[in-house]
């Protein structure tokens, strides 16, 4: 019984990464790793200023072609 319990355990936990990476809720977190390998001499943003230059990225200009 413990043995199905943990598989379940494990197959919930995989459904819900899942689940993260394809809303983008994940992406701080992708951001931290990424920054911690690539930049580790420099801080890392906060997850709020993270947020904002997001919002600023995705919406802050024109994104069409016409």
């Amino acid at each position: 019984m413990r043995a199905a319990a943990t598989g379940v355990a494990a197959v919930w936990r995989a459904c819900w990464r899942a689940l993260r990476a394809l809303s983008g809720d994940d992406a701080y977190d992708r951001y931290r790793m990424h920054h911690l390998a690539a930049h580790p001499q420099q801080p890392p943003l906060s997850r709020k200023a993270f947020y904002v230059d997001e919002q600023r990225r995705k919406w802050g200009t024109i994104n069409r072609c016409c």
